[in-house]
């Protein structure tokens, strides 16, 4: 199950808004065949394992155990159910991890293999399971995306200079990896000021990756000049306003949003009505900063510089949290962090 967690996750950023499903095909203690879920609209994780197995190996498919880290389809999506390919296939005995929350699977994949006679045991390192697809649950069981924060900071906790200036605090090293980061993510937001200053791409040029994140920009009055990088339509972009309402083009829309409502709750609707299961917020500070105050946060990434600094805004705080993680990057340092609920 471990080998199946470990393949899944090669599908990050990719299939979404699909879960990341690993497969593993053993019999007699030894792989016959393994397979991930690669793209989103291609073959799951369970169909690529059963035609990974060599044909010389064919015949030991009915006394081989899948190990799979989601529950099987059963459904037509994207592609056939893979509870057909594993009773096609005639494997007896499936081990999955965790059960799958979609409404069209929910318990009926499983259902549906021991109606037609199959062993199918459940809960196989779960927790590390969900951990992996953590994305996918929430945004199936809370019904917004999963939101990550991402900041940095100087070792004195300074998080930008006062003056209106854009100052690098992080090593080309984290910035590589906050490039990677965008990658592995659906979206990623800065509010009106971080655009101003920095003229940001928002983009994961930095990692080479073929899918770009969708850019989402809070411009309540749009007063950003339209000579920004965030306008050049290289990639999907919402202009979140109180203004206008426009999405006919597909990479420059403008998402109006009713002032006298709570707009993180309002951006929070539209963007799981779009499909969207995770969102990378990335500045500013007032930003951030309304994540936290409204407890609407999954997990945060800070990067520690290695300089002081005299003055300067401070970075924001989390309350009712803990770091899970910190690790080094030359002489940066990088903390994860989780909220305590």
């Amino acid at each position: 199950m471990q080998r199946c967690l470990d393949l899944a996750a090669h599908g990050l950023g990719n299939v979404a808004p699909n879960p990341l499903v690993g497969a593993v095909l053993v019999h007699d203690d030894r792989i016959i065949g393994e397979g991930f879920h690669q793209e989103f609209g291609k073959a799951h994780a369970e169909v690529n394992a059963i035609a990974a197995v060599r044909p010389d190996d064919r015949w030991r498919l009915p006394k081989a155990t899948l190990y799979v880290s989601l529950e099987p389809c059963s459904h037509f999506g994207k592609t056939p159910p893979c509870t057909n390919a594993i009773l096609e296939a005639g494997i007896g005995r499936v081990v999955v991890a965790m059960t799958d929350p979609f409404p069209l699977v929910a318990g009926r994949g499983i259902a549906r293999l021991r109606e037609a006679g199959v062993e199918v045991l459940v809960g196989e390192m779960e927790a590390e399971a969900r951990y992996l697809n953590r994305r996918f649950l929430t945004f199936h069981q809370q019904h917004r995306p999963y939101i990550i924060l991402k900041w940095a900071q100087t070792r004195n906790g300074y998080f930008a200079p006062h003056e209106a200036k854009q100052q690098w605090i992080s090593n080309h090293l984290c910035q590589t990896l906050a490039h990677r980061w965008r990658s592995e993510e659906q979206a990623i937001l800065v509010g009106r000021r971080t655009a101003a200053i920095d003229n940001p791409r928002l983009n994961n040029r930095a990692w080479g990756g073929q899918r770009q994140p969708l850019r989402l920009v809070l411009d309540s009055h749009l007063q950003l000049p339209e000579t920004l990088h965030l306008f050049d339509q290289t990639q999907p972009t919402w202009i979140v306003n109180h203004q206008k309402q426009d999405t006919d083009n597909p990479n420059l829309q403008y998402i109006r949003l009713d002032a006298a409502q709570n707009p993180l709750s309002q951006l929070l609707q539209h963007l799981h009505a779009a499909n969207i299961q995770s969102i990378i917020v990335e500045g500013g500070q007032q930003v951030l900063t309304a994540f936290i105050a409204q407890q609407c946060w999954d997990e945060a990434r800070i990067f520690i510089g290695a300089t002081n600094w005299d003055d300067g805004i401070a970075a924001p705080f989390l309350p009712k949290a803990y770091c899970h993680a910190s690790n080094r990057l030359e002489d940066n340092v990088v903390q994860f962090w989780q909220p305590i609920r």
